[in-house]
């Protein structure tokens, strides 16, 4: 049948010839990188303008990476890729050596994501994945990369690497464990050494703030995560289990609030399915943190309890909506 509308035809075959948008836009993903941008920037003003490079290195090979899988598949590059490379990013401590920076971000969203078929597929988190695998491939490098903090104004925005004649700097958490005190204040403020966005607790619970309020993030995860991790570790120490230190203290300590509001609330990879399936999930990291901080060799413990959540999250997702499910029927029937 030859359709004679004025230019039928030609706008039929436009309409198949267009090509997609390179990017798929998430408005919720989106909402996460904006949460990031202050610990970005703060980043920059502690160690210095070497925590941009790093962020673009990252951003770059993180979304070549997704982009070459992407024509593969045929699909579009997620925004969510942007969220894996400033989440990957911050989480680095700020010497890293930029090959280790690439090879952790490309085999994050590789092996994290895209083998499994691309964004909403994948079962673990991406960026924790690819920390995951640098932390353990490249120990060394990634526990003595840490600097002295700048102070005052105008802090590392004057230099490339701050404190680059202090590298191998004691982290707050490592500083605990071995048994030497740490101001409260300063954990607060994040004006300690440490990993680029995992410093300061005000800024990321700015950020956990404002995903609350967007809605791009559960807080009952969030919150949840916080029962679970207070609640054991005050066990702990009250029990009096050696090498346990103050719960407070070691909740401003390490990645656990940076891990609780940006990667376990990933839409993906964690328990979405019912509200009581999200407080079990919160729960089990919080626990699982406390537990591997204190019993095991690791000094953090997130990265492996989220990881460990995230493998049994579509087996709760199922028993929770079964349970949801057994609950209508006995509802309807009486």
């Amino acid at each position: 049948m030859v359709d004679n509308t004025p230019g039928g035809t030609n706008n039929k075959l436009m309409g198949e010839n267009k090509k997609k948008p390179l990017i798929q836009r998430q408005k919720v993903m989106f909402h996460v990188v904006y949460a990031l941008i202050p610990l970005a920037l703060f980043s920059i003003y502690l160690f210095g303008w070497r925590s941009l490079l790093i962020l673009a290195v990252v951003n770059l090979a993180g979304f070549l990476s997704e982009y070459i899988f992407a024509r593969i598949y045929d699909k579009q590059v997620s925004s969510a890729v942007f969220v894996t490379n400033f989440l990957f990013a911050l989480s680095l401590p700020p010497a890293v050596p930029l090959w280790i920076a690439v090879v952790g971000v490309s085999f994050g969203v590789i092996f994290g994501k895209m083998v499994f078929g691309g964004f909403g597929k994948n079962v673990f988190n991406p960026a924790i994945s690819g920390r995951a695998f640098v932390y353990i491939s490249f120990g060394v490098p990634l526990t003595a990369g840490f600097v002295q903090p700048a102070t005052g104004f105008p802090g590392g925005f004057a230099t490339w690497l701050h404190g680059v004649d202090a590298i191998s700097r004691a982290t707050p958490r490592a500083s605990l464990m071995a048994g030497e005190p740490f101001p409260l204040l300063n954990l607060f403020l994040g004006n300690t050494a440490g990993s680029l966005g995992e410093t300061s607790a005000l800024l990321i619970l700015l950020g956990a703030a404002y995903l609350i309020w967007k809605k791009a993030a559960s807080w009952r995860i969030m919150a949840a995560g916080l029962i679970g991790f207070l609640a054991m570790h005050s066990a702990l120490y009250f029990g009096g289990v050696p090498g346990v230190v103050n719960p407070l203290t070691s909740l401003l300590t390490g990645s656990l609030l940076f891990g609780l509001v940006f990667m376990a609330t990933d839409p993906v990879s964690s328990s979405q399915s019912t509200d009581g399936g999200r407080w079990i999930y919160g729960l089990t990291i919080g626990i699982l943190v406390s537990l591997i901080r204190v019993f095991s060799i690791w000094v953090e413990g997130v990265t492996f309890a989220i990881l460990l959540a995230n493998m049994f999250a579509p087996l709760l997702d199922h028993y929770m909506k079964e349970a949801k499910k057994k609950k209508k029927l006995k509802g309807a029937a009486a």
